[in-house]
């Protein structure tokens, strides 16, 4: 009954690790769209601001994801 219970309690935590996923994805492009907007209306550089720190949300989500994934895979395997 005990062993059964860890893995109860080792899927809701994965399920919990990997529901973020979506999250990341798009809080990183959507923080870089914010602030490269505000930027580029400060410096008059439309749209090259904004472009630039959506594509470094897009890298930042996805390392974030990698990073995620690589847990939930180590965890998994414990």
């Amino acid at each position: 009954m005990q062993k059964n219970e860890e893995d109860k309690y080792k899927q809701y935590k994965q399920i919990g690790l990997l529901t973020t996923i979506p999250f990341m994805l798009a809080a990183g492009p959507i923080l870089g769209y914010l602030i490269g907007s505000f930027l580029d209306k400060k410096f008059g550089t439309e749209p090259y601001l904004m472009i630039l720190f959506i594509t470094f949300g897009f890298i930042a989500s996805g390392k974030q994801v990698y990073n995620i994934i690589v847990r939930a895979m180590k965890e998994n395997n414990k």
